[in-house]
């Protein structure tokens, strides 16, 4: 019974990592390159330009995001005064890096699409390849969904304090705390509820989107 269970959960764990990886890369890689395009240089002279994992990877935000379908990476370093306006410079950094996440649950679904339409059904590869493509659209969209939320060091948190600027004194003010009331946020399973509705949300809106695209191409290629 336990080993069955381990082995299920290793089977989980291994269709999450592709996309788990994917997600986290390009979050933090849209961050930078897009605070590179604003003029910024310091994502590039710190080496966060970059597709390498072990650049991006928190620890401890990666095994939330793993286990929970919700976390972080490590925050890209910028400096918004290199922009032009400021203001509406870090509302796009921080933009940047759910945009990529939803962009990629969207190209994830499109290619399992593709697959269950096109691909023959009896392949193990290409049951394991619709697994993994479902996973990454799953993964992609709760780490874009929960980046979102206003509460540092969430995305979320630093467009609603250039939006409201008394929101921002309020964020600086209990700064070392904000990690800690969001760890137990998610260990007490608070946000799960909410999350989940609006990840569900995410998820039928693409699902609709592809199918939509789907129905318009030719069937029994293959």
């Amino acid at each position: 019974m336990y080993l069955s269970h381990y082995i299920s959960q290793l089977r989980y764990i291994l269709y999450m990592a592709p996309g788990l990886l994917l997600a986290i890369v390009c979050h933090e890689c849209a961050h930078g390159l897009m605070s590179d395009r604003l003029g910024d240089p310091t994502p590039r002279a710190s080496g966060r330009l970059t597709l390498n994992p072990l650049k991006h990877l928190d620890p401890l935000g990666t095994f939330c995001l793993l286990f929970f379908q919700m976390g972080w990476a490590k925050p890209v370093s910028i400096h918004p005064g290199y922009y032009k306006n400021r203001r509406t410079g870090t509302i796009l950094v921080s933009l940047a890096g759910p945009a990529a996440n939803l962009i990629l649950a969207f190209l994830s679904m499109l290619i399992e699409g593709l697959l269950l339409l096109y691909a023959p059904a009896n392949s193990v590869l290409i049951q394991t390849l619709i697994l993994v493509t479902w996973y990454c659209a799953v993964i992609n969209v709760g780490l874009g969904v929960f980046n979102l939320i206003p509460l540092p060091p969430l995305d979320g948190s630093h467009v609603l304090g250039e939006l409201i600027p008394g929101v921002a004194d309020l964020y600086r003010r209990f700064l070392p705390y904000w990690s800690i009331i969001l760890i137990v946020l998610l260990a007490s399973g608070a946000l799960s509820a909410p999350l989940s509705l609006l990840d569900n949300a995410v998820l039928t809106g693409l699902q609709r989107l592809v199918y939509a695209i789907l129905m318009r191409l030719p069937t029994g290629v293959i």
